[in-house]
């Protein structure tokens, strides 16, 4: 019974938040990864693939652990070696397990995710996403081991320390999928954010779908970011350049940042007004994204926006724009 009362608020809570890629942190990392991954049970197999329409075997790991916020590579034989190493008898739910020879070629050739009870789900050639046994005739033989990617608690980074004025910011939205760390562990919260990473995380949370992928003539349909880049296009949130491109590896400014996060929370008018206090020395009343720059002053629940000084043509950093976005999102 309280079996299948779990499994039915599972249900709910997938079918409340999966547009968001994410799910509630509720359960462990462990239990949403299983829940996910057996929630495209019957996909076929796409060589290749790395969506719901169709899955490879690596793409359809990658898929499943960047909705609870881990980012793994794209190939098996790198996936292997993102981890921990663990012995088979160390398994648990939420591993990784590997296999060699599948197909006549040496080395790893196909991934799954243990389920627990000796078994494991992955992405077959022959009848897409299924659960099969370890010990199978045909699994047994070609076990070649398996890696845990799942540390720690959900939301915490081992270079964000719980003393960071942005932590708060960075384990919330971690936890609701928003925000994704690397496979070593760390978030690299000092790193900058591109154009098209920006557009992602927007979306992630605004979860729009485009009218069409035609946004840019510089973002391919094929780019991972193109739905999310074509859905800020359509809203208005995020401008191209004069010659019709997004350009979406270019890093983005702390004014661009500002600008954009207002945009996309509808907060223009909200927090800012001809009386508000001016906070930064560096941003005069007639600079181009003085409003929107003293809008993240206003709206900011941590420290990270305090100081004098607000730095508009700095590079954006993870943490930086992380914060604006978990600000932005609890404005009443």
């Amino acid at each position: 019974m309280r079996q299948r009362i779990s499994r039915i608020l599972m249900m709910v809570l997938l079918i409340g938040i999966l547009p968001f890629q994410s799910v509630s942190a509720a359960g462990t990392q462990q239990e949403d990864v299983i829940q996910i991954a057996k929630n495209y049970i019957g996909v076929p197999y796409v060589f290749g693939g790395t969506t719901p329409s169709g899955f490879d075997c690596s793409g359809y790991i990658r898929f499943v652990f960047e909705n609870v916020g881990i980012n793994l590579p794209r190939i098996s034989a790198d996936q292997y070696n993102a981890g921990t190493k663990i012995s088979k008898a160390e398994l648990q739910p939420g591993d990784l397990v590997f296999f060699q020879k599948t197909y006549n070629k040496a080395g790893i050739t196909h991934s799954g995710i243990y389920i627990g009870n000796n078994e494991f789900i992955s992405a077959t050639s022959s009848k897409g996403i299924k659960i099969d046994s370890l010990s199978s005739s045909y699994w047994g033989p070609k076990y070649y081991g398996a890696t845990r990617v799942i540390t720690g608690k959900p939301g915490e980074f081992n270079d964000v320390s719980a003393s960071s004025p942005s932590y708060t910011a960075i384990a919330t939205l971690s936890k609701q999928g928003i925000i994704q760390g690397f496979e070593d562990g760390n978030f690299r919260p000092d790193a900058n954010v591109t154009r098209g990473q920006a557009a992602a995380i927007i979306n992630r949370v605004l979860n729009k779908q485009p009218a069409s992928l035609n946004s840019f003539s510089d973002v391919p349909s094929s780019n991972r970011f193109a739905k999310d880049i074509a859905v800020i296009k359509e809203l208005g949130i995020i401008d191209g350049f004069p010659d019709g491109t997004f350009r979406p590896n270019d890093n983005m400014t702390r004014a661009q940042m500002a600008v954009i996060v207002e945009r996309a929370f509808n907060l223009k008018g909200k927090t800012f007004t001809a009386a508000s206090h001016h906070p930064y020395s560096d941003v005069s009343p007639d600079y181009w994204a003085h409003d929107a720059i003293v809008t993240m002053s206003n709206i900011d629940r941590t420290t990270v926006f305090a100081g004098d000084r607000y730095y508009a043509t700095s590079q954006a950093s993870r943490a930086f724009f992380t914060t604006a976005i978990y600000n932005a999102m609890n404005v009443q």
